[in-house]
């Protein structure tokens, strides 16, 4: 839905330094400027604006689309997977969660916490999760109905081969949870090609909108089993669902006008670039600068390339014992650039990402910015 904004968004200040974040990220002037305006959560333009959204996101999701809708929760991904997670798994219900960091194992805590009995596959840090144990298991537990696992592991910026997990879960009739909070909008997926049942994600990633809410992409055959399953008032997923859907998109409790808003713009700007394909594209040629320029400086990619996603990659810490990231940090936004500390305990690492309104040209200027701060060479 176009969106006359009325403000020259060249007038609007530059932000002081890039966000080299996996979310929230860069934004683009006009995805700021559309939240400059208040909105009324029972405005029928507004409630027409969500269903758009809802409807595109299930395209930009399936080339099947008719089997798909979906759900938009307010809050951060955490929110909407802990949504999934507590309201579509019935109390006789037994999940399988594959992990290899901290995401994966946020799922598994939120079972617990939920009381839902789960089986935890780690396949550690600096590996794929293992769908090869995933065959074993479920081979001689028939007892395991929903089986987990995150696409895009920022932990480290691994990619997990979610199209075997499908293959394998499906086989043994079990439903799929993937948790894409870091890939959908930015890698290709096809839920229903992967016959997958609940796939999440967030506003505030790929797509290149702001933090306040995310979505569940749901197959309607999964998500009509869920009626009065839900663990929680405030996330449950099918009562979320039925509100927004005959009440033409109205949200349960109040919504986030603002951000709404933004991801409209952000989802038109994905489409003027020509789709999720040329986002992966780009967002791939950013990666891939980023490591040889870092190669060339030095620095050592924790993952090999071919786990390696084209989202976020974790870098060694240099084998000097005057570097300290604190330091690094501060210097590196100095020249314009926020960037991350690391989150594996199997080595000291920090991560540098490349999703949101970032260019090659950017990657350009950082890798100056890093060559202009190795401190501990000149020690």
């Amino acid at each position: 839905m176009k969106q006359n904004l009325n403000v020259n968004v060249n007038q609007l200040p530059d932000n002081p330094y890039l966000l080299l974040t996996p979310g929230p990220l860069s934004t683009s002037k006009k995805v700021k400027a559309a939240m400059l305006r208040d909105w009324c959560t029972w405005d029928q333009e507004y409630n027409q604006l969500v269903q758009s959204i809802r409807s595109r996101l299930v395209q930009m999701a399936t080339t099947d689309p008719s089997a798909y809708t979906t759900v938009l929760m307010q809050g951060s991904g955490t929110f909407c997977v802990e949504s999934v997670i507590g309201s579509v798994i019935p109390p006789t219900g037994k999940l399988l969660v594959l992990t290899n960091g901290a995401y994966g194992k946020r799922i598994a805590q939120m079972a617990e916490v939920l009381g839902i009995y789960a089986i935890v596959l780690d396949a550690g840090e600096t590996k794929p999760v293992n769908v090869k144990q995933l065959e074993e298991v479920l081979k001689v537990d028939a007892s395991i109905t929903h089986v987990a696992v995150v696409h895009v592991e920022t932990t480290t910026g691994m990619i997990n081969p979610i199209e075997d997990v499908a293959k394998v879960s499906k086989k043994y009739g079990k439903t799929v949870i993937v948790d894409a909070m870091s890939s959908f909008g930015g890698v290709p997926v096809d839920v229903a090609d992967l016959d997958i049942d609940f796939l999440i994600s967030s506003a505030n990633k790929c797509i290149q909108g702001v933090p306040g809410f995310g979505f569940i992409i749901a197959k309607k055959e999964a998500l009509f089993t869920c009626k009065g399953l839900a663990r929680s008032l405030s996330l449950d997923l099918y009562d979320q669902w039925e509100t927004m859907e005959h009440g033409n998109g109205k949200w349960r409790y109040t919504s986030p006008t603002h951000t709404v808003r933004a991801f409209d713009q952000a989802m038109q700007e994905l489409e003027e670039e020509g789709g999720v394909m040329a986002r992966f594209e780009r967002f791939t040629r950013n990666q891939q600068t980023l490591v040889e320029g870092m190669q060339k400086l030095g620095f050592q990619t924790l993952l090999p390339k071919e786990w390696q996603s084209p989202i976020i990659t974790s870098f060694l810490f240099p084998d000097s014992t005057v570097f300290s990231f604190d330091e690094f940090y501060a210097r590196m936004k100095e020249e314009g650039f926020v960037i991350y500390p690391g989150k594996i305990t199997a080595a000291p690492t920090f991560r540098i990402g490349n999703i949101g309104d970032v260019h090659l040209e950017d990657i350009h200027r950082l890798l100056q910015g890093v060559e202009n701060q190795l401190f501990w060479k000149t020690t």
